[in-house]
């Protein structure tokens, strides 16, 4: 008994740890507008089908914590003019070899599409033992891309399955800092930016949930305050694709949407609440899982970053620290649904972009 609660205070610690790397980066500067909380929306008929980008102001509905807000800025914009950068990254670390060999083949498919004319400047990062390396800097050009990601060696690291709870913290760990690199890097260039992290996704250490004590539960929750703000911040919309697909279970494919309910206080935080997949359904993007076929994936995701919609509104104000709103936003037209971020931080102060 003495030597399994021992091994459960490790876990219950490496769990806090691993969350707490997002503390130590500096958050990127606010991006909102003169109305406050700014949102980044896509309106699509259905799932995988083309956005919308014909709607105007009028035909949304936007509601913080169910109680509909005014509109105080709104401005559609098209696929044309979409001011939008694209992060690709292959996750070396949270799969094997011969999926990450997989992987490179069809990201090179996407790559060279279309002759290589890619819709939006795309970056290619790995994800390995050392947390990001930048592969190949912003280009539209696919054809050069994928020329790089050939000549790249994409370090693996054995920290799979077999390394049990040991391996898959220190998995955690590398992917939530290689996140926060992400953010670090990037949040403060102007416009949108689509994260696409090919990946069957962090390990959530659910099982340790009952080992967390009110002071590591409130460290938790405030790393999952980190996070979201800070994509939010930097208006980053983080999209999941799963390469093994079918060939998975059911159940762990669908396990992350236990989480999917924002965190509101610390006594309702799970190690799940900080899953790949549960990050990038809350920043407005989709966890992909079907099928195997990373390729339809990626072109799915940059079909889906444009026409989209910039709309702000003044958030109400917080009455406590990391007060969390949930936002749902309505469209005034049968059939069709719309989709952003799906809550917020809010501080008690009238500063935008708290």
């Amino acid at each position: 008994m003495l030597i399994r609660a021992r091994i459960g205070c490790f876990l219950v610690a490496s769990v806090i740890c691993a969350a707490a790397v997002w503390a130590q980066q500096s958050a990127p500067p606010a991006q909102t507008g003169a109305g406050g909380m700014h949102l980044d929306v896509v309106v699509t008929a259905k799932p995988g089908t083309t956005p919308i980008g014909d709607l105007e102001a009028q035909d949304f509905t936007v509601l913080d914590n169910k109680i509909p807000q005014n509109i105080t800025s709104f401005k559609a914009v098209t696929a044309r003019d979409a001011p939008i950068e694209v992060v690709l990254v292959i996750d070396a670390v949270n799969t094997n070899a011969v999926t990450v060999n997989s992987e490179r083949v069809q990201i090179d498919r996407f790559l060279r599409a279309d002759e290589g004319n890619l819709a939006y400047p795309v970056a290619l990062d790995v994800v390995n033992d050392k947390g990001i390396e930048n592969a190949v800097n912003f280009s539209s050009d696919g054809n050069w891309i994928s020329a790089a990601l050939h000549e790249e060696g994409v370090g693996i690291r054995d920290l799979g399955p077999a390394g049990g709870y040991w391996g898959a913290t220190e998995r955690l760990q590398i992917s939530l800092k290689a996140l926060s690199q992400i953010v670090e890097r990037d949040g403060s260039l102007p416009g949108r930016k689509i994260v696409l992290w090919v990946s069957p996704g962090w390990p959530l250490l659910n099982e340790v949930n009952t080992g967390l004590n009110a002071a590591q539960r409130q460290q938790l929750f405030e790393s999952i305050v980190g996070i979201s703000t800070d994509l939010r911040r930097a208006r980053i919309t983080l999209y999941s694709i799963d390469p093994l697909g079918a060939g998975e279970s059911t159940l762990r494919t669908s396990y992350y949407e236990n989480f999917l309910k924002g965190v509101s206080k610390p006594s309702q935080v799970d190690p799940g609440d900080v899953g790949l997949q549960v990050i990038a359904v809350q920043s407005g993007g989709l966890a992909l899982n079907s099928g195997n076929d990373i390729t339809m994936f990626l072109q799915e995701c940059v079909a889906d970053a444009a026409p989209y919609y910039e709309i702000s509104f003044a958030a109400p104000a917080a009455q406590r620290p990391d007060e969390y709103h949930q936002v749902e936003i309505k469209i005034d037209k049968p059939g069709l649904s719309a989709r952003a971020r799906e809550g917020y931080y809010a501080q008690p102060s009238t500063v935008p972009g708290n």
